[in-house]
């Protein structure tokens, strides 16, 4: 029998009103029936703006539901319709409006056959299998509670009895044992805030959520870098959940109103695009510190696991514009540009001078001042005692902030040379935060100066796999080889970190360096060059290109560049450690030692790899170099 009527037809998807069906190339797509109503409505006004509080009042119209009920929703329809890899953009968020479907859509005439009943029930029980709702999850509960006892004997005689007829102990199991979630990521939290230009504020709110997540006891959490890498990306939840092995996403909004900010976050079972739990908060700016543990508290619980000791103690309110400064300084840290240090340098400090007892903000301070000194941007003795004075400050407010233990340790390391006490900060800051990859890398770092290079690459992969994405942790991979002298695996890992994004500098340089160790010259110039392309004309970039021109041979092109460093004046910093390696390369032995004596003097951070840097085998058996050794305090390789 035929049905009368029309279809509803956008890109490769048709919309059946009559047979409420979503259907993609005549496979049924499944929808809840709120989220299929929801989508009709947009579809039936396609191009016009439908506000928020006007679709809540038509899908749930004898009912009073939160707006997260409606962001949920829309967000289900999101992935359905991009479930199958389209890449179309169908529904636009309107800040403080509501939503728009965008993509063209026309009216076709019903053909064939309607859908026959036989084939309802699958689509209709894929559809209710991902029914969600507070409401309805109760429900379930109370219906498995009025077979509690029964199911509760059956048990006890599986387990006591050791039967298990066609699997029954294992299905019991599985009911009341559900399983425990190991790994999640937090997707970036869609900014629905008036003001677009606020987006560090929601990209702030991710970072945040990310962070006191980390101190949940036994769950992976993917790292910022990786999470981020998925804004506005058309891949579903099963793709994600795929490349980062993850067994849940968590994905939200967040609304910053003056000094309001309301935030809604949904769990879901990534593996089964199904909703586990969801929540709506809304707080006062000031209380931000103590709406981020409440909600790091109620995911643990989702989790079934508990959050490590000392993350509950963070319930002090924060000066809203302190906050403010602290989340673009953090936004601005995360460019890793000199430019940005520099800036989130100011925020941070504007942070510190509003709410001076502001522990974050001393962390964010402290991690800047590593930065600049490790990348050439400021003169390392100045740099890392700044860093330390703000890692001491932010641990006197806050002992239990694991971000700055492991500054501290960074700088205590690279600079005090105290390996031990670096070490044992560097435990303790991975004990209070488990999932903290910066610290995973950091003392990946430290291992590898130790000659300890098997320790090394463990953590720097603990550290991938908090942050898979990372640039900077793959690249740092591909390091720990080459100081290992394992140069073909280090090849082999720089390339897969250069495809990953060919414009990552830091890559390229590790790559070319490799290639200076096994005579490769043309090839590490090629790198150098393509890495000059990328940042101009660099101290540590010129120093690699003039140690490749003269190890081949042209002494004359890199004594040119070497005279053009010792021109720079200025606020720019060459580093005496990079010195030191063009004049060993050009075979001056004496003057290249000379460099390294300034270089430990002005505790240059790198001069930790004395003991393990393969570009220096040719000075070990000096006198002066084993000095340098000793006042350094690493073991000499070998």
């Amino acid at each position: 029998m035929l049905k009368e009527g029309y279809l509803y037809e956008f890109g490769p998807f048709r919309l059946d009103p009559v047979e409420r069906l979503l259907l993609r190339d005549g496979k049924a797509v499944p929808l809840t029936p709120k989220a299929f109503e929801l989508l009709l409505l947009l579809v039936e006004n396609s191009g016009h703006l439908l506000r928020k509080d006007g679709l809540m009042q038509r899908v749930w119209p004898d009912a009073i539901v939160e707006e997260v009920n409606l962001a949920q929703n829309i967000s289900a329809i999101r992935r359905a319709l991009c479930a199958m890899g389209t890449e179309e953009k169908y529904i636009e968020t309107v800040p403080k409006g509501g939503y728009r479907f965008t993509a063209p859509t026309h009216k076709v005439p019903r053909e064939g056959p309607s859908t026959r009943d036989h084939d309802k029930p699958a689509v209709e029980q894929a559809a209710a299998d991902q029914e969600y709702g507070p409401q309805r999850a109760w429900a379930r509960v109370r219906h498995r509670a009025n077979w509690l006892v029964t199911i509760a004997l059956l048990t006890s005689a599986a387990f006591g009895l050791g039967f298990d007829v066609a699997g029954s102990r294992d299905t019991l199991v599985r009911f009341f044992y559900p399983r425990q979630i190991h790994s999640v990521v937090v997707l970036p939290l869609e900014n629905l805030s008036a003001d677009t230009s606020r987006e560090y504020f929601a990209e702030g709110m991710t970072d945040a959520l990310i962070t006191d997540l980390a101190r949940i006891r036994g769950l992976r959490v993917i790292s910022r870098t990786s999470a981020m890498r998925y804004r506005g990306t058309k891949k579903s939840l099963g793709e994600i959940a795929s490349e980062l092995k993850v067994d849940a996403a968590i994905e939200g909004t967040v609304t910053r109103s003056d000094d309001r900010v309301r935030l809604n976050v949904q769990l879901i079972d990534a593996t089964k695009d199904h909703h586990l739990w969801a929540e709506s908060y809304e707080r006062d700016l000031r209380d931000v510190l103590s709406l981020q543990n409440e909600l790091a508290h109620a995911i643990a619980v989702q989790v079934r696991h508990e959050l490590a000791p000392g993350a509950e103690g963070r319930r002090r309110q924060v000066h809203p514009e302190a906050y403010e400064n602290y989340l673009k300084g953090r936004f601005r840290w995360n460019e890793r540009t000199e430019a940005g240090l520099r800036g989130g340098i100011k925020h941070f400090h504007k942070a510190i001078e509003l709410d001076p007892a502001y522990a974050q903000a001393y962390a964010g301070l402290a991690d800047s001042y590593i930065m600049m000194a490790n990348w050439g941007f400021m003169a390392p003795a100045e740099a890392y005692q700044n860093a330390e004075a703000a890692a001491r400050k932010a641990l006197q407010l806050d002992n239990q902030l694991a971000e700055a233990r492991a500054s501290l340790a960074y700088a205590t390391f690279l600079y005090r040379w105290d390996w031990a006490e670096a070490e044992k900060l560097f435990r303790s800051a991975i004990e209070l935060n488990p999932s903290y990859a910066t610290a995973h890398h950091f003392y990946s770092v430290y291992l590898m100066a130790e000659g300890r290079h098997a320790e090394a690459q463990s953590e720097i992969r603990r550290a991938q796999e908090l942050d898979p994405l990372s640039l900077i942790i793959n690249s740092v991979v591909g390091w720990i080889y080459y100081e290992g002298r394992r140069y073909d695996q280090a090849i082999e890992q720089c390339q897969t970190t250069v495809q990953m994004d060919p414009s990552y500098a830091p890559a390229l340089l590790d790559l070319g360096t490799i290639y200076l160790k096994t005579g490769e010259y043309q090839k590490a110039i090629a790198q150098f060059e393509r890495a000059r392309t990328l940042v101009g004309d660099k101290g540590v970039v010129l120093s690699y290109l003039a140690q490749a021109h003269a190890l081949s041979g042209d002494k004359v092109a890199a004594k040119k560049i070497l005279r053009s460093l010792e021109s720079v004046s200025g606020p720019i910093f060459v580093s005496p450690w990079d010195f030191a390696l063009i004049h060993l390369a050009l075979g001056n032995r004496e003057k290249s030692l000379s460099f390294l004596e300034q270089a430990v003097d002005q505790h240059v951070g790198w001069v930790v790899r004395l003991g393990v840097d393969p570009a220096l085998d040719g000075l070990r058996a000096e006198a002066r170099f084993t000095k340098l050794e000793r006042r350094v305090g690493v073991p000499r390789a070998g």
